[in-house]
Parts: C-alpha cells; structure tokens; sequence
C-alpha cells in the first residue's frame, strides 16, 4: 500500500483501474467514455491505463457511453464510466436499460448543476433525478472514500443476491478536483477483494434475446425481483465492509453515519461534504451545552430508513439539508427522511448550496438557531447565503 496525493477524479479512475485489472482471469474490462466537467479529468487518467484484457471506447455521447458498458457487461465484462449533470440527464434512457438488464455497471458520478443557465459547480439534483432507476447509490464526504466506495460497489454490485448497478457521487469541485492523501492498495490486495466477476446472465455461445416485450405479469415479477435484490444490499454491504477491513487495514463507512447522536435531541442530516460542515457545526453547538447531533446518508438507495428512524427516535428537532431542489416540493433528502422522524418532532428542510454556493459553518449555525426558535415545522427553506 502506498500513499498519493490524488483529487477525487484521479482516486476513482486508479480504483476503476484496479477493479478492471482484479477481473483479467474473467472478461475482462472496458466501458463507454465521453468527457463533461467536472468529471472529466476521470475518465482521461482511466484512458492512459493499459489493461491485458479489454479497452475503453471514447464514444460520441454521454448515451453512448452506457451503451457500451451495457454491452460489455452483458458479455461477462467488469464494466465502468463516469459523468455528470447534463451528460447523465441525456444518459438516462440507458441508466434504466441498465439497471433493469441486471447488470452490475459501476459509475463515479460527479454532482454538479443542471442547467441552462450552464452552471458547473456542485448540486445533488443530477443523480437524485435518477433516484428511482434501481441503481445503488452512494455519497461520499472525501477522497478516499470516492476510491473505497468504487471497489465496494463493484464487491456489492456483482453479488448474486444483488446483481444491479451502482453509482458513487461526490461533490464537484469540492472533492473532484481537490488534493488529498489516498491508501492506495496493491493490485495482489484487489484481486483478494474482488472476486473474477461471474454473471450468471452473460452472453455465451448459445444465442439468446435481449429486451424482449414483456407482458404485465412478466414486468411484475421483474419488478419484483429487482426490489427483492435491493433489499438485499444492507446484508451484503456489511460482509463487504468485513472483507474490506481485514484485506485493506480500515472499514468503509455505514449506509448512515452518525456523529455525537448517542445522546443528541437535535439533529441535523445531510449527505456528502455537506456533513463535514455539520460535523463543526455540532461540535461548536456542543460547547455551549446544546445536545446536537449529525447524520450522514451516504447510502441513498437502498433508502436505509431502519436505521435513520432508530437514529432519530430520541430528537425532537430535525433539521435536513438537502443540496437540490425537487421543484415545487422541497429538497429530496427531506422528503425522504422525514418519514423516519417521531411523530411529533419538529422536522425542517433547508435547502442551500445549490449551484455550488458555499456552504459554510456560519450558515449551518444559522439554520441551527432558526431550527432552535421553531414552534413547528414550516415549508422548506430555500436559503440563500452571501
């Protein structure tokens, strides 16, 4: 093991390295790749790599790209890309392809900003969009767990209880193209981790049809199936963290990562580098004898409402802050943890950083105060900080 200092991009383009070259015994490896910022430094460090069984295939589209990896993963591939805002609203089609062909493509999606207006910088609203095309997805707070997150997706992913895809988002700029020290492991350690990958559907020598029509029965029993694989992901993730932790030396974080919630009244929950912020925030709100606590969702999907309903059973004020806007709703992290909350706590949304706007300690503490001061909870709030 050595240490790099690398940006978030680079972290996941050397991990999708390594997975590919773990499956050399097997199919192989490849994917689809088409450049957008801020991902894009990605993808060009992945295309330097030489791999002895495969290739990347620099295509026309962000479309395109899925293509290909749905292709070399219906052949038995390890299959990988990476985009971003409007690179996967125009990859969409084959988001859903891919995910109801059951097969276990892994993607680094940088979050950033839908536009027009054209707007680069950082915004969940890119790949919570994607929220119900049954893909697993991930929130990552730093660098090293973008490179950690890529080769647990690829262990949880290809497991035969699972079987689907899985995508691991960071925040642009903030981490994409930000330094920082990365473990970075031997191949030997990678191959122990991940197993060649076997997927029990891939195309042989038999001739078989892909994409048929389904009828109504047939789409519900594959509806069905898909949802069961989905419930299974909690379990599996766990057995991958212990298999991570004895072959690499340190565990990956839980789907929801608590800080100073075991004996907090007050909580605030967010994802992605958004909780770093919190993390001083409570700290801060510790000091003056306030009982606050924060949460981290970096699992998404599956939504891990069992664990954030125990998290928050004891709170009587939640405050959610969500990086995205469900327009004419409310931010989507709010709208899904807020069924998890006691009946009668106080629970309120705040949206803010949107479009990349910082998110700084001084504006968390003034959500807090507001939070603090509430009689009930209100509509959500989309904050805008100077």
């Amino acid at each position: 093991m050595s240490l790099e200092l690398l940006s978030a991009n680079h972290a996941a383009a050397l991990a999708a390295t390594l997975a590919g070259k773990a499956n050399v015994k097997g199919r192989g490896f490849g994917g689809g790749v088409y450049p957008i910022t801020p991902q894009s430094e990605c993808v060009e460090l992945l295309c330097r790599q030489e791999f002895e069984k495969g290739a990347l295939v620099r295509v026309e589209s962000e479309h395109s790209a899925m293509g290909v990896c749905i292709g070399m993963a219906q052949a038995g591939a390890r299959s990988f890309t990476a985009s971003s805002s409007n690179g996967l609203a125009y990859m969409t089609e084959n988001v859903f392809a891919a995910s109801f062909l059951r097969l276990p493509i892994v993607m680094m999606a940088v979050n950033r900003t839908l536009g027009p207006p054209w707007n680069i910088w950082v915004d969940h609203g890119d790949t919570l969009m994607l929220r119900d095309s049954g893909w697993i997805q991930f929130y990552c707070e730093d660098n090293q767990e973008v490179f950690d997150s890529i080769l647990m997706a690829y262990r949880v992913a290809e497991d035969h209880r699972v079987l689907v895809p899985a995508m691991v988002c960071q925040d642009a700029f903030v981490l994409s193209h930000t330094m920082m020290q990365i473990d970075l492991p031997e191949q030997a350690a990678v191959d122990r981790f991940l197993p060649v990958l076997d997927l029990p559907h891939r195309l042989a020598e038999r001739p078989v049809t892909i994409g048929g029509l389904d009828h109504a029965h047939e789409t519900e029993v594959h509806r069905r199936q898909h949802a069961e694989a989905l419930e299974q992901v909690p379990l599996v993730y766990a057995e991958a963290q212990d298999a991570f932790a004895e072959i690499f030396g340190r565990r990956p974080a839980d789907p929801v990562v608590p800080y100073r919630m075991e004996d907090a009244e007050i909580a605030l929950v967010s994802m992605g580098t958004t909780a770093s912020t919190v993390k001083a925030v409570v700290d801060d709100a510790r000091r003056r004898g306030l009982p606050v606590g924060g949460l981290r969702v970096r699992m998404f999907r599956p939504f891990p409402e069992p664990v954030l309903r125990a998290e928050l059973s004891n709170c009587a004020r939640i405050g959610i802050l969500d990086r995205d806007i469900s327009l004419g709703h409310g931010g989507v992290l709010w709208s899904e943890v807020r069924g998890a909350a006691p009946r009668d706590a106080i629970v309120q949304n705040y949206i803010l950083g949107l479009g990349g706007g910082d998110v700084r300690p001084s504006h968390v503490s003034d959500l807090l105060d507001d939070l603090l001061r509430r009689r009930e909870s209100g509509v959500p709030d989309l904050v805008e900080v100077a």
